[in-house]
């Protein structure tokens, strides 16, 4: 737990008014906070927003953070309070975004030489509807399917992030699982 144990430092040492600690907190936790906003918000510059937003909450709030649970605990629920008020705001106030469609880098496209181009498109497409069906669960499901799936967080952990209980994690995890496997058999097909 090296990691854990460099953010409690991290943490500590901006108390202590350190403030290049938050430069090392961010370097570790920039591409997976922004990655869970992203899709939690579904775009990109208001993930990037907010997950600047995230970094500046934690530098405000520093001399609250008490090491009593995980580091990555407290930095999601804060990302994911963001990424709430975001969509609340966003249903309030409906734009159509010029950057809606969130694909993955041109890398991610780029098949293996030993892979058939045929099953590099299959996947791709069956991935883009994945992540499609994704995006569009209730605020609440899809953050536990993030949480769960994309960020490896326990069922305690994501009940942590979201002020709920782990039965409740449980119960979102299992409509969220109900709903994708609905909306993925009509847009798939048979097998």
């Amino acid at each position: 737990m090296i990691a854990a144990d460099a953010d409690i430092e991290a943490m500590a040492r901006l108390q202590r008014g350190d403030d290049l600690a938050l430069n090392e907190i961010m370097a570790r936790w920039q591409r997976r906070v922004t990655a869970f906003l992203l899709r939690m918000v579904g775009e990109e510059a208001a993930a990037l927003d907010l997950a600047q937003e995230t970094f500046v909450r934690v530098y405000q709030s520093s001399d609250r953070y008490r090491p009593t649970g995980t580091f990555s605990t407290w930095l999601f629920a804060i990302a994911a309070n963001l990424a709430r008020q975001y969509l609340r705001w966003q249903r309030r106030h409906p734009t159509e975004s010029m950057d809606r469609d969130v694909d993955s880098p041109l890398s991610d496209k780029i098949a293996s030489p030993g892979e058939p181009p045929d099953l590099v498109a299959l996947r791709d497409e069956r991935s883009a509807l994945v992540r499609m069906a994704i995006s569009q669960l209730p605020p609440d499901l899809r953050e536990a399917v993030i949480l769960f799936e994309y960020e490896n967080l326990s069922y305690l952990e994501i009940a942590a992030v979201t002020g709920g209980t782990p039965k409740a994690v449980e119960t979102r995890l299992y409509r969220a699982r109900h709903l994708l496997r609905e909306k993925l058999r009509s847009s798939l097909g048979p097998e």
